[in-house]
């Protein structure tokens, strides 16, 4: 769909792009010419899907071990990309959400996700940004949001209410940093399969592309390269007039049916407990292989 070298001379960090969602937008934008920096918490899985990706495009991709909740380590990663030259752009990807009954919420529950999505976002996206504005440089910030930033998440609320904030901001400082040549935008997937996303939003349901039939126009989930286009599309020259806009890719999912989880809501005590006990093991794997 795009040219070879269309993104020659770019430098995009991706949050959270070692696995899921974020992996696959680096790989874009590196085979597309860009030199790519992926962060998260764990070093080993940067590590691998950096060389996974250079073994396959050439190029180059830079890993940056961080927890973006921490102001500070977000400061010192910045600092570092920034002494070998300014990014080009920068996708806030990295999140974390689970299914829940708002009631059974805890304190800790909550902020783990608002941590990473609200505080990280806003953390990472700030350090950049002052860094712009007194260097000079124009530059393209994506944040990966969700479409019930306009219609709410029952049984997300954390997420739901995290993602509305930062839709807030995308379209505050689209107004604020215009004139320093600086775009936000947003892009709100509807279901696009991911192995973390489906262990703790749709845990048990194997049959994926069924489950993406319900209550979706075009009968289907989203393909991978469609989500990627868009966010090359947004990174790339030549739409600079596009600003503060989030945009929808889920097939018409929201408009037709909310594209959020209430029909959960009749789900039973039992039902809910069961559901909770494989997220927990899917979270407990996830941080198994944080230490191995």
């Amino acid at each position: 769909m795009f040219k070879d070298g269309l993104l020659a001379g770019k430098r995009i960090l991706v949050t959270g792009g070692g696995t899921g969602l974020g992996r696959e937008m680096a790989e874009d934008y590196l085979r597309l010419g860009a030199t790519v920096h992926i962060c998260g918490r764990r070093k080993g899985v940067l590590d691998d899907t950096a060389r996974e990706l250079m073994d396959r495009h050439g190029g180059k991709v830079i890993t940056h071990s961080v927890d973006i909740r921490v102001a500070q380590a977000v400061e010192e990663m910045i600092e570092e990309i920034f002494a070998a030259g300014p990014l080009t752009g920068l996708v806030n990807n990295a999140a974390g959400n689970f299914i829940s009954p708002t009631k059974d919420l805890s304190p800790r529950g909550f902020d783990a996700i608002a941590g990473i999505v609200f505080h990280g976002s806003f953390y990472v996206t700030l350090a950049c940004g002052k860094r712009w504005i007194a260097g000079g440089h124009k530059a393209s910030v994506i944040s990966i949001l969700t479409t019930w930033v306009w219609n709410g998440g029952p049984f997300t609320v954390p997420s739901a209410m995290s993602k509305a904030g930062i839709n807030v901001m995308t379209q505050s400082l689209a107004a604020e940093w215009g004139r320093y040549g600086i775009r936000l935008n947003a892009i709100a997937p509807g279901p696009f399969p991911t192995k973390g996303a489906w262990e703790r939003l749709n845990p048990g349901l194997a049959a994926e592309e069924d489950k993406g039939r319900e209550g979706s126009p075009m009968g289907r989930n989203g393909e991978m390269q469609e989500l990627k286009n868009l966010a090359t599309f947004l990174m790339a020259d030549g739409c600079e007039y596009l600003t503060g806009q989030t945009i929808a890719i889920d097939g018409a999912r929201y408009n037709a049916s909310g594209g959020n989880f209430y029909g959960l809501s009749k789900m039973s005590d039992a039902e809910w407990q069961a559901m909770s006990e494989m997220i927990r093991a899917a979270n407990e794997k996830d941080r198994a292989s944080r230490t191995a």
